[in-house]
Order: structure tokens, then C-alpha cells, then sequence
């Protein structure tokens, strides 16, 4: 684990270049150079930086049993053990037959056919079909040699022959492969059931076990650590004190961690002071797979988690396992959470959010869960967007892109209407949970009319 030395001489990091101030304020065209030195990258931008630093950190693989297997990423590409069907079966109830003896049956004029056998699912006729004969079959069960269509009992009437024998008479016309599912119909043997990343449903499950797997091969559980930094923060079951609000914050990022994939391991809060958080990460680095802290992003004097990134971009963040420590981004230009920071320390991402709820909220959704997402294998692990019609007029402009709480209202027409929502301020957290996306408001001089078709980023 890194250990922050509260030093700030070295300007390389491990023999790599850190950017001097005059390089870093020149940027790349991708990012706006803001006060001390904290250049906004694009949402798009930081993203893509996540992503690219997720793909080399990729957990682990196990397996567990086929039952417990719901609700976890696949860890590598599924393939069909066999053909499915593995033979060619009836699809109802009734008998089997060649279509060329019946393909003139009518009610009128019945055709009559001796029947030879008779075979229920999972066992086997034992005379084929011949010119003039039908085997009685199940559905499910294998269709006997020589047939090629199978009638529905519906259409037939049984009959007996003059020598005793059992018959049927056949009411309808049939088709070649009608009522037969054929051998390998829905999958061929080799075939792919399910790539990696793949979040397994209980279809999946039916699909393995049909194919054999006992066991399945699913991403590890990250153990993601969740702190709370701030010095007025109270926990959960706390009476209020003067100054002082609870922590809310850690248990709403526990509960997007969980439903993300990964295990949330809440660490309580942090006060205002580096050496603090650093021998909190410290402790907890061995267990966690991926750190997310909230609060202190800002420039204010207490914001801790802002002096720890400076420490990383300046090279005072120092390793006995000497594994490069870099800034992702510490500014995101964005509204809510435009101090929105993220790291890798030592081979394990670092997420800095901020302490306003809403704002938290967002940063989670636009660069954590994609982040546990590409760590569980998934390739499209961006937030899913459609769009939508503003419902009523955003007036206040942002030089950001903002991210609105919004309802999705799906309209008789066939139109889906963004309707945003009171109380969307960073600080307040009465509409998070009634939000059903992010609307997504360009930046400008004004905001965005009623009317206009906009991106909403739906939340899961």
C-alpha cells in the first residue's frame, strides 16, 4: 500500500515524468485549466480514462455451484456441450408419420395408417415408420426413423383394422418437419450461450444446466471500501448535534456498489485530516479491491481528499512495492460533482467523490459502476442513454454539461417525456430517489426549452 510522506520534492515517479505546472496548464484541447490547477476533463474523456485503467485491473474468476450462479458476471464465453435439440422431437402430442402418406387427408377423407408403436419423452421407438404406418408420440420424445411430420392428436381419431390391429385415421394434410423441432434447432454443438461479462439470469441458468454445467466459471465479488470523509458527519443511529449531519452518503454508495455486483465493505468516517485518510486506505488496502471516499473533493481549507490527489500528482505518494500512482482526473466538467476525482494507487482505482448527496449520487452512476462493470468483464459497461422530450424548460445555462434527476413518463403516443424533478440541487437528495435517469443538458449560455429532444441516461 502507498503511504502518503507529506513531501512534495520529487518530480519523477518511478523514473516517470510528472507534467510541471506549465505543461499541465496547457492541456490537450480535452480540458479547461481551472483554480489550483485542476484542468476539467469531459465526462466522455474521464470516462474513457476509467475504463482504459479498469481493463488492466481485471478480478479474478471462480467457480461456484450452477444454483448459485444467479446474479453473477461470467468470466469466460459458454459453449453448447452438444447439438439442441441433440435429436430431432416432437413439438405435441399426436403421431408420427410420413408426410407424403398423409398429404391428402381431409376430414372427408380420412387417411388410414396401421400404427407400430408407441414412444414418450426420453425413450425410443423401437419399428421405424414404413409407407402406411405412424408411431403414437409424445411431446418431447425422439420422432422415429422414417418419419418426417408428426400429426396432432386433435386431427387424428384412433381406429381399429380388420385383422385387430391398431389404427389411426388421419383428418389433416401434413408438411415435411411439421410439428418437429430438428436436431440443433437452437444451438449447434460449439456454439456460444453466453459471452464473458455476462450477468447470469435464471434463463442462463436453464441454458447451462441443459448443457451440463454443474459449476460456472463468474468473476470474483469485488470488495469495494466506502468512506465518508468530514468531520461533521455523524453516524447513522447518531442523535443530531449542532453543526453536525449523519452519514448518509455511505450506505446509498453501499447499496450502488451491491447492486453493481460487488461487495460494499462500509468503513465509517474519516475526519478532515490527510495522515487520517491515508492510514485509513492504508488499513484497508490488503481486503478492498476498489477504494470510494465522499467528501473533500473541494478547494476549501479541509478538503482532504483534494491534498491527497495533489500529493499523487506531485509525486509524493511513494510505494515499497514501487508500482506507478497517477491522477485519472480531479476535476470533471459536469454539474453536480464537478470535483470528481480518481486515481489509481499501486494497481487499484481510487474514487473521490463529493460529499453533496445528489452530486455523489451522479458521480457513482457516470464513473464507479462503469468501472466495477469493466472489472466483471463487461464490454459495454457504460450508463445505457435514449432520448426523450423535455417535459418542462431547464432555464438556469452551466458552462458544464448538467445532469438533471428526471422522470420518465411514457406517453400514449409513443413519446417519452423527461420530466425533471424538484429538489435536484448537489446538496439535496429529495429526488434521488424517485429519479428514473439523468437528463442531460448540454452546456451554455441558457438551459434547454420544453420540447426539446434530449439524452437521458437511465439508472438501473
Amino acid at each position: 500500500m502507498s503511504e502518503w510522506n507529506g513531501t512534495e520534492e520529487r518530480v519523477e515517479i518511478n523514473g516517470v515524468k510528472v507534467p510541471s505546472e506549465l505543461e499541465r496548464a496547457a492541456g490537450n484541447g480535452n480540458e479547461q485549466l481551472g483554480r489550483f490547477n485542476r484542468r476539467a476533463v469531459k465526462v466522455e474523456e474521464a470516462q474513457q480514462r476509467v475504463l482504459a485503467a479498469a481493463e488492466g485491473l481485471r478480478c479474478g474468476s471462480e467457480l461456484v455451484p450452477l444454483h448459485l450462479s444467479g446474479g453473477r458476471r461470467l468470466a469466460q464465453t459458454m459453449y453448447a456441450s452438444s447439438d439442441w435439440p441433440p435429436f430431432a422431437r416432437s413439438g405435441l402430442d399426436g403421431y408420427a408419420v410420413r408426410a407424403a402418406d398423409v398429404a391428402q387427408a381431409s376430414p372427408e377423407q380420412p387417411v388410414t395408417l396401421r400404427v407400430v408403436d408407441s414412444v414418450a419423452a426420453g425413450g425410443l421407438a423401437l419399428a421405424a415408420v414404413e409407407t402406411g404406418t405412424a408411431v403414437r408420440i409424445m411431446t418431447g420424445a425422439a420422432v422415429p426413423e422414417g418419419a418426417d411430420a408428426v400429426v396432432m392428436l386433435e386431427q387424428t381419431a384412433e381406429a381399429i383394422l380388420a385383422d385387430g390391429s391398431a389404427a389411426v385415421l388421419i383428418k389433416r394434410a401434413g408438411l415435411p418437419g411439421q410439428n418437429i423441432a430438428p436436431q440443433g434447432e437452437e444451438f449447434r454443438l460449439g456454439g456460444a450461450l453466453a459471452q464473458p461479462g455476462t450477468l447470469v439470469r435464471p434463463g442462463h441458468i436453464a441454458l447451462l444446466g441443459t448443457f451440463g454445467y454443474a459449476v460456472v466459471p463468474v468473476h470474483k465479488r469485488l470488495r469495494v471500501a466506502v468512506f465518508a470523509t468530514g468531520s461533521e458527519l455523524l453516524p447513522v443511529e447518531a442523535s443530531l448535534a449542532p453543526g453536525q449531519i449523519r452519514d448518509s452518503n455511505s450506505c446509498m454508495v453501499a447499496a450502488m456498489v451491491e447492486q453493481s455486483g460487488a461487495v460494499p465493505l462500509i468503513c465509517g468516517t474519516l475526519p478532515d485530516e490527510a495522515g487520517a485518510v491515508a492510514a485509513a486506505l492504508a488499513r484497508v488496502w490488503d481486503e478492498a479491491d476498489l477504494i470510494v471516499t465522499t467528501g473533500g473533493v473541494s478547494v476549501g481549507d479541509f478538503d482532504v481528499m483534494s491534498e491527497i490527489f495533489r500529493s499523487i500528482k506531485k509525486g509524493s505518494w511513494t510505494s515499497d512495492q514501487h508500482d506507478l500512482s497517477k491522477v485519472l482526473f480531479d476535476r470533471v466538467a459536469m454539474r453536480p460533482g464537478s470535483p470528481t476525482s480518481a486515481a489509481v494507487i499501486n494497481g487499484k482505482l481510487l474514487f473521490a467523490l463529493s460529499g453533496n448527496p445528489g452530486a455523489c449520487f451522479v458521480g457513482f452512476e457516470l464513473f464507479v459502476r462503469p468501472a466495477l462493470l469493466r472489472l466483471q468483464g463487461v464490454e459495454e459497461a457504460l450508463p445505457r442513454t435514449v432520448t426523450a422530450q423535455l417535459h418542462t424548460s431547464i432555464d438556469k445555462s452551466s458552462p458544464h454539461d448538467r445532469f438533471v434527476r428526471t422522470r420518465l413518463l411514457h406517453q400514449p403516443d409513443g413519446r417519452l417525456l423527461a420530466d425533471p424533478l424538484a429538489f435536484s440541487k448537489s446538496s439535496m437528495m429529495a429526488s434521488i430517489a424517485d429519479a428514473d435517469g439523468l437528463a442531460v443538458i448540454p452546456s451554455g449560455s441558457k438551459g434547454a426549452e420544453a420540447g426539446e429532444m434530449i439524452q437521458v441516461i437511465l439508472l438501473p
